[in-house]
């Protein structure tokens, strides 16, 4: 993996967000269990994997396992960031019935998502590993759940971008307009830091080359945004930049001519389908008595 993978399973925000699904999901009660199953029969059950991909929220489901079974037992056999194939195992856990199933699909649900995510990540970042370009995601993310599909990049060998609106200023292209154009744009934000005591990085999007050069007489920014250009013409406009601060290349890009942004030289990819259209993988939960 690109990045050290942190367990942030005990995060107050994760249990928080373990703890809203399954309010959502259990309500007045598991009648489904309550009416067929005895409180204190004891199972069995396995994570199995029906799919290859990257593992990621194995840590997550131990949270949920023991939320709702303090007492459970839990024999890992993979870790987050492991490939898998199909068949292999994740983990057997032991305890009382009615916690194993009412964990069940908010386990499954958060694993499959989340692993679809590290797998596309993992796939899109070895694609440039031969390049010194890194793979960012958006905020393009499921909301209330921007901590774990972020996360679950990272376990893929990607990187995050902001996390929100609040630990960068990303000066978009509506900002651009409306500020007037990048000129201005930028020297407001700048008046803006010095006005209120911050030290935000400050990233703009550019959408052609004249407007690259604008960017460059404002320096110092962090980064240049080089939206929906081809590799040719971010090609230029990193020679332009010539390292006086970053690169990132956004937009029409694809698995298909990822390397062909990064061969380019800029210095980072930024992707949304990371999160807002991954395929989820295929894992299933299987209880025996």
């Amino acid at each position: 993996m690109v990045q050290n993978i942190k367990d942030i399973s005990n995060y107050p925000e994760v249990i928080s967000i373990i703890e809203q699904a399954l309010k959502e999901d259990v309500g007045s009660g598991d009648h489904s269990s309550l009416s067929s199953i005895d409180k204190n029969r004891t199972a069995t059950a396995k994570l199995i994997f029906k799919d290859k991909g990257i593992v990621a929220g194995l840590s997550i489901a131990y949270t949920i396992l023991k939320i709702n079974d303090n007492d459970c037992i839990i024999k890992t056999f993979k870790n987050d960031g492991d490939q898998v194939i199909y068949g292999d195992i994740g983990f057997e856990v032991s305890g009382n019935a009615h916690a194993l199933l009412k964990s069940e699909r908010l386990l499954l649900n958060i694993m499959q998502r989340l692993s679809g995510i590290a797998s596309i990540a993992h796939i899109a970042s070895n694609k440039i590993s031969a390049y010194s370009t890194k793979v960012l995601d958006t905020r393009k993310t499921t909301p209330n759940l921007r901590i774990l599909e972020k996360w679950a990049v990272t376990v893929g060998g990607g990187y995050n971008h902001r996390i929100g609106l609040y630990d960068m200023i990303m000066l978009k292209d509506n900002h651009v307009d409306v500020a007037g154009g990048v000129i201005p744009a930028i020297q407001k934000a700048k008046s803006y830091l010095l006005q209120n005591n911050l030290t935000l990085g400050i990233e703009v999007e550019t959408r052609n080359l004249e407007e690259v050069k604008q960017a460059l007489t404002q320096l110092p920014i962090q980064r240049i945004m080089l939206d929906n250009f081809n590799p040719e013409l971010v090609k230029e406009a990193v020679l332009l930049v010539n390292h006086q601060c970053e690169t990132e290349a956004s937009g029409g890009i694809t698995l298909d001519n990822i390397q062909d942004y990064a061969r380019a030289g800029v210095d980072f990819i930024s992707l949304g389908m990371l999160t807002h259209s991954v395929k989820s993988l295929d894992i299933s939960f299987k209880i025996k008595l």
